[in-house]
């Protein structure tokens, strides 16, 4: 099998895509809106301590308080100062016995915040390197269950012992098959090191504050995704990659060499391997089979719901033929649906109804053959008694639908639409795509408001460093009659030419105007538009609907400042 991953790193965004064979298996993205936070660490307060649900809520600092279950709040050894101590009998301890309402304790987010629940955090605190995980509160040995060669697997456990801080656990990760004791030693003293210093600052820290944030999207990727496996790690920015290569002196040196910078500038990174028509397609219900089949994926609250159907396969012996290799290609596509999309929760497949035993069993084989691939957790749990399969698979952050669309406004959010975030990153892209087929010093286009502000962002800096980069003059205007799932594009010429069609005013007019709406920010004011263009006039707020003349005082790129003229 031949493993890529390609890094791209766009204003305010970086986005990486795993691909296994030259198809599209993960994707991860990171941005400051969806900022990740598993695996950080939290001094946190114990706000509430509910004995009926055996959990308690826990402040770490952020807008939702996060959830501690009972499962989750007894550290693996003696309690550290200050703690609740543990019952001395054998029975399981209630959550009541664990903390108490007002305790400072220290927590790891195991589950982003989703939907309206906060983050799941748990005490059982766990950090990874390059071979091992540490477990400081945990006087264990484990090895990773995908290595499967028994030799092998007595023979780290052995080193894993002996390099073992006192006290503390080790789990051997599945990358360190191979890895010599020194590799293995060395891993476990810095991993110990990096543990001290969390506990240091956790003990004069003040609750809830943050005492470790887990390492940004390139590290970890470097740190869990680069073996041996990957053929190529390639990288569109020349920061991220100085960056990359740095992790990758520090991990794994002798894969140095594997991480590439792709500088061809007709083609973005994505656009070359197709990266960006497949998460088009991942956005997507409906998902076609090479063979003509499809399957349907519907994602709700409780559970995700996948159809399998023969689509235009009509086979070439019989039905019960075309009905079992449908369903073997479906499996194998769901088990890459799943990962591309990190769909978690309970999931329910609908395969189509197969006669014999033998054919049923080879699907289900090829759906656990398939998600041995995926480094998230999944257990399948047999067919009901409705035929229908059922699986798990574990759930930490958002998925995919769910960091890209938001619900749509127009339908009461039946359905969905690109969010804000990523209209931006797409008019962004498209801005790039004509300014590289065009030779015009300057450009006009009209997004949404909403999608306006994240364009431009506060002080114009994401625009600044978009013409920076394109060294062409862009200007950007909201339109709140533009759907918000688009862009127009007005004016495409020499500076001068798109200036005048961008700035439709100039200081000193005086223009009859109607006050549409309040200022968003400042109710005082109020808000015209003159050909989509913004006029912020001072103290018009209590004008709306009326019309009124408008003297115009300063024109900036993407907005105007007026004030109500005298009669």
């Amino acid at each position: 099998m031949r493993k890529e991953i390609l890094l791209t790193v766009d204003i305010d965004q970086t986005r990486a895509a795993v691909l296994e064979d030259g198809e599209l298996v993960e994707l991860y993205i990171e941005q400051p809106v969806h900022e990740r936070i598993v695996g950080n660490i939290y001094k946190g307060k114990v706000e509430n301590v509910l004995p009926g649900m055996q959990a308690a809520f826990v402040n770490i600092g952020l807008e939702r308080n996060a959830f501690l279950y009972v499962d989750d709040a007894q550290p693996g050894r003696a309690p550290l100062e200050g703690e609740t101590p543990l019952p001395r009998s054998g029975r399981r301890p209630t959550i009541g016995e664990l903390v108490r309402t007002g305790q400072d304790i220290l927590v790891q987010v195991a589950k982003e915040p989703i939907g309206t629940k906060g983050a799941r955090v748990t005490r059982n605190i766990t950090l990874p390197g390059r071979f091992l995980v540490l477990m400081p509160h945990v006087d264990y040995v484990g090895v990773s269950r995908r290595i499967t060669d028994e030799r092998e697997r007595d023979r780290l456990k052995q080193i894993a012992h002996a390099v073992k801080p006192d006290g503390m656990g080790l789990i051997v990760r599945t990358v360190a098959e191979g890895a010599s004791e020194e590799e293995l030693a060395h891993d476990a003293a810095f991993l110990e090191r990096h543990w001290q210093q969390i506990a240091a600052r956790a003990r004069t820290a003040r609750a809830p504050s943050l005492v470790h944030h887990d390492q940004g999207l390139i590290h970890r990727l470097v740190r869990d995704g680069l073996d041996d496996s990957v053929s190529l790690f390639l990288v569109d920015q020349r920061s991220a990659y100085d960056t990359a290569l740095a992790v990758v002196e520090l991990h794994a040196p002798q894969l140095k060499d594997r991480v590439k910078l792709y500088t061809r500038s007709d083609q973005t990174l994505f656009d070359y391997y197709g990266v960006e028509m497949e998460i088009e397609k991942a956005l997507r219900r409906r998902v076609w089979l090479r063979s003509g089949g499809y399957i349907i994926i519907d994602q709700t609250e409780a559970l995700t719901a996948i159809d399998v159907n023969t689509g235009k396969f009509v086979g070439s012996t019989n039905l019960a033929d075309t009905v079992f290799r449908t369903n073997l290609e479906a499996a194998r596509e769901i088990a890459r649906q799943l990962r591309l999309r990190d769909i978690g929760g309970i999931i329910i497949i609908d395969f189509i109804d197969m006669d014999r035993e033998d054919h049923r069993q080879q699907v289900i084989q090829a759906l656990e053959e398939a998600l041995r691939r995926d480094r998230t957790r999944a257990n399948i749990l047999g067919l009901t008694q409705l035929g229908l399969l059922e699986m798990t698979r574990k759930k930490s952050r958002q998925n995919l639908s769910e960091v890209l669309t938001k619900p749509c406004p127009a339908c009461d959010g039946r359905g969905k639409v690109l969010n804000e975030q990523t209209m931006a990153h797409r008019v962004r892209a498209e801005i790039r795509r004509i300014m590289k087929q065009s030779s015009s010093e300057a450009l006009l286009m009209e997004v949404h408001p909403s999608v306006a502000a994240l364009v431009i962002r506060p002080g114009g800096a994401n625009l600044r460093a978009l013409e920076e980069e394109l060294a062409r003059t862009i200007y950007i205007r909201g339109n709140s009659e533009v759907s918000p799932d688009s862009w127009s594009l007005k004016a495409l010429g020499t500076r001068e030419e798109v200036e005048a069609k961008a700035l439709p005013v100039s200081a000193g007019q005086v223009l009859q105007l109607r006050i549409e709406e309040p200022h968003a920010s400042n109710a005082a004011d109020g808000i015209a538009r003159v050909d989509g263009y913004v006029i912020d006039v001072a103290d018009a707020g209590r004008l709306v609907g009326q019309v009124v003349p408008v003297e115009i005082l300063k024109v900036f790129r993407t907005y105007a400042k007026g004030r109500v003229a005298p009669h």
